[in-house]
């Protein structure tokens, strides 16, 4: 064979070789992917109260701080659990093996001011696994002068879009590293209050908050810390940045129903703003499938939460 022709013969067999996969050398470490976390098991009393065929609701009496001064309204606590689809995320229509039980939060409010209603609703879905945070959040404003609407949904990070009728904040898509949420705390309290972060932790404020004071979307130092065991607990979230606080009150036993919270921050305009407090208290809680009920003979039950 000339020299040419084997000069050729390695060259292709050296390219040969270069395409195959090489062992791996002595002392090279290599790292596994980290696995996903599992979900925490479901106590008996929890798959009875919350599997049961019904929601919860619980009325409470509201005084809102909007523009310098306190308003007079209601605000209602929904919970359910349902199945949820983690890809299109959204309620599932039908159950099937990748859906994702969910306890759902729909929180309420609503007051005036002056002349005009508000309408303040945001839902939160959270596993009741309790293995990562809230799968998605979303908020909705309306009252005379426009309405806004804000989603966050947890994938590979935090994505959140969000629209309203002022041109500063027309449209908006914002992505962040995964984090709390303030939103998921009010799941996270009736699914396992023990398990609830203390200490100085990143927290993404309720996007209720964010949208009605103009702050922008991103996650914040706070301060987070649970009382200790007792017939009512009081867990605590501090903004040294907002110069905001949120308490929430909660029965120290299971089901653990919200009986309260305290929101104080500075509300107004200008030299006008001074720090208020919203505060809720409740006013009575049921258990019923409140879907079903939409007759105008089922209006009485709104009258048993005071409504």
């Amino acid at each position: 064979m000339s020299f040419l022709r084997v000069s050729i013969f390695l060259l292709l067999i050296a390219g040969l070789s270069g395409c195959q996969e090489m062992p791996l050398q002595a002392g090279i470490e290599t790292t596994a992917p980290e696995p996903a976390p599992k979900p925490f098991p479901l106590s008996k009393a929890f798959r009875t109260y919350w599997y049961g065929g019904q929601g919860e609701l619980t009325s409470f009496s509201l005084k809102q701080a909007r523009y310098g001064e306190l308003r007079d309204g209601h605000a209602v606590l929904i919970y359910v659990t349902e199945p949820f689809d983690p890809q299109k995320q959204v309620k599932d229509d039908r159950k099937d093996e990748e859906s994702v039980s969910v306890l759902k939060l729909n929180r309420t409010k609503k007051f005036l001011t002056g002349i005009y209603p508000y309408s303040v609703m945001t839902s939160v879905f959270h596993p009741v696994g309790d293995h990562t945070g809230a799968l998605k959040v979303s908020t909705s404003v309306q009252e005379w002068c426009g309405h806004t609407y804000t989603q966050l949904n947890q994938r590979d990070s935090l994505e959140i879009m969000g629209h309203s009728y002022f041109e500063s904040e027309a449209d908006q898509l914002v992505t962040l590293p995964k984090t709390l949420t303030e939103d998921e705390i009010w799941n996270k309290i009736r699914v396992a209050p023990e398990r609830l972060p203390q200490g100085e932790v990143s927290v993404v404020p309720s996007l209720e908050y964010l949208r009605l004071k103009h702050q922008p979307f991103k996650d914040y130092t706070a301060q987070l810390s649970l009382s200790e065991p007792g017939p009512v607990r009081t867990f605590t979230l501090r903004y040294p940045e907002l110069n905001r606080s949120l308490e929430i009150r909660f029965e120290g036993s299971f089901p653990h129903r919200i009986l309260g919270w305290s929101e104080t921050y500075p509300e107004g305009f200008g030299a006008n703003s001074e720090v208020l407090s919203t505060v809720a208290e409740r006013v009575k809680t049921i258990q019923t499938p409140y879907w079903r009920q939409n007759s105008n003979a089922d209006s009485v039950l709104r009258e048993s939460l005071g409504l």
